[in-house]
Order: C-alpha cells, then sequence, then structure tokens
C-alpha cells in the first residue's frame, strides 16, 4: 500500500470519527424504553417457558451459525481467499449463533439487565460484516485490520448504553450497516458472484424490522396466533441462511462490475429492443399501407 492510499483511508477514518462526535454533541440521549419488553405474546405454551414462541423462535440461529461455522473450517467448502476473510465470517457465524442463546435468555425474562445478551451478539455479527465488506468492495488489508477494532467498538456501543442508558452509539452501530451493506453491494464491483445475494439477505433484515415494529398488531392480525417479533426472529434467521447461500455458491468475479452497473447496461438493452421492436412495427404498417394503395 502507497503512501497516498494510506493517508486516504486514514482521512476516512477520521472524518467518520469526527462525525460521531458531532453526532454526539448534536444529538440529545435516547434511553432504553421500557415499553420495548412489553411484547404481545407472552404465553407459556409448554415445557414451562416463558414467553414460548418468542423463545424458540431463536431455534434456527443456532443451526444457521453452527453450520455456517463448521463449513467456514471444513475443507475449505467456502473458499475464503484470505485469513482476513476466514476470521471475519467465522466472527459473523459465531455471533449468529450466540444470538440463539443470547436472544432466548433475553425473552425467558425481558428487562434491561438480559437485553444486554441478546444485543451482544447481534453487534458483533453486525461489525464483522461491515469488516467482510471492507475486504471484499475496498480494501483486503484494511478489511481485515478493521475487524478487531469494529467488534470492539460495538462491545463497547453495548457498555456505553448500560451504563449509560443512551443508545445512540448502539444506533450508530446497528443502522449503520443497514444503510451501508445495500448501498455498497449495488455501487461497489464484487469480488465475487453472486452479489444480489446481499440484497435478499437485508430484504429479509428490513422485513424483520417491520415485523419487530408491528409485533401487536401482526398478533392480533392472526387472531393470537403468532406474533410480529415471533416472525422477526425467523425472518432474521434467514439473513445469515442466504449469506451462507452465497458463500457456498460464489466463485471469484471475472470481470468486477458493480450491480448498478449491470442494472443500467440491462436497462439500456431492454430499451434499445424495445425500440428496435417499435421500428420493426412501424416498418411493417407502412408497407401493408403501400402494399394496400397499390
Amino acid at each position: 500500500m502507497d503512501d497516498g492510499s494510506r493517508k486516504k483511508k486514514w482521512v476516512a477514518w477520521a472524518v467518520a470519527a469526527a462525525i460521531f462526535v458531532v453526532l454526539m454533541l448534536v444529538t440529545p440521549a435516547i434511553p432504553q424504553d421500557e415499553a420495548y419488553h412489553h411484547f404481545a405474546d407472552h404465553r407459556t405454551l409448554f415445557l414451562g417457558i416463558p414467553n414460548t414462541l418468542n423463545v424458540i423462535s431463536n431455534i434456527p440461529f443456532f443451526f444457521v451459525g453452527v453450520t455456517g461455522l463448521i463449513l467456514c473450517h471444513y475443507k475449505d467448502y467456502f473458499r475464503l481467499s484470505s485469513q482476513g476473510e476466514l476470521w471475519s465470517w467465522t466472527l459473523f457465524f459465531a455471533g449468529v449463533t450466540a444470538v440463539a442463546f443470547g436472544s432466548s435468555y433475553y425473552h425467558l425474562n425481558p428487562n434491561d439487565a438480559t437485553l444486554i445478551w441478546d444485543r451482544l451478539p447481534m453487534t458483533i455479527a453486525f461489525t464483522s460484516i461491515m469488516a467482510i465488506f471492507i475486504i471484499e468492495r475496498v480494501d483486503e488489508r484494511a478489511g481485515a485490520k478493521s475487524l478487531a477494532p469494529l467488534a470492539i467498538a460495538g462491545v463497547l456501543s453495548i457498555m456505553y448504553w448500560s451504563f449509560f442508558d443512551d443508545l445512540r452509539p448502539y444506533a450508530v452501530v446497528q443502522f449503520v450497516p443497514c444503510i451501508a451493506i445495500p448501498v455498497m453491494a449495488i455501487v461497489i464491483p464484487p469480488m465475487y458472484t453472486h452479489s444480489s445475494y446481499w440484497l435478499w439477505a437485508a430484504g429479509f433484515y428490513l422485513l424483520a424490522k417491520v415485523e419487530e415494529a408491528a409485533d401487536k398488531p401482526i398478533y392480533r392480525w392472526t387472531h393470537q396466533i403468532v406474533s410480529g417479533h415471533t416472525l422477526k426472529h425467523l425472518c432474521a434467521a434467514m439473513v445469515p441462511v442466504f449469506l451462507a447461500l452465497m458463500l457456498a455458491k460464489r466463485t471469484i468475479e471475472p470481470e468486477r462490475v458493480s450491480l448498478f452497473q449491470k442494472w443500467k447496461i440491462s436497462w439500456v438493452t431492454v430499451r434499445e429492443r424495445r425500440s428496435k421492436d417499435r421500428n420493426t412495427v412501424d416498418v411493417d404498417c407502412n408497407y401493408a399501407v403501400v402494399s394496400n394503395t397499390l
């Protein structure tokens, strides 16, 4: 890496840190709303498990996470090209696996103290995904080096909320990847094929957040069969499913072209084809008119 590239990266990190500091200075603290813990479905359905469906709906995270962990290290199944990728994906699937335990523990007795163990593994997963994207889309070495600082920043955001009852750092850790990852997936040329799987994963995560917000209405609409929060867990578990499928299917991209460029080329091709078809129809119509007049 030359001095110019290294300087640009330091400037980028400095700008990001400055923006974060400004946001912390100009925005008010965001305390944890106690109403967050009051979920629609608090039935004890079997085995004496309180909030049964909200607890057991975390089981898919365990199976997907463990499967991902095994395939990361089993006979190079995912064909990861560097140690940075290997450890970033390992940390991601470890976080997914831990969600099964942390979220289940929280939903057995929802309160601020147990919520820490729900959010901590999710934060590990979010931050490792950001490191993965930097590795794949920006710079491999910079992404590998960013894994530990990003993970530590995520843990610190949870500790800050726990001590100061302020969710602002955690909100940055959670929502910046939600915006940055789809944008980067569309705009920046990928290293691998099957890049569209990132958008499927982002779509399921967005659907999960909608279901979380509509917890009580969904519970009413389904006649108290299932709540929005239970469905949120199932949809969120589809995120690592799609990412694992992507890892299993993808290969090195021979021509690094962004999804945006591919969509643009496809759109131009469709427009040209329609224009050509329209011109052909016009010629046929004109020929028919001339034939009839003769």
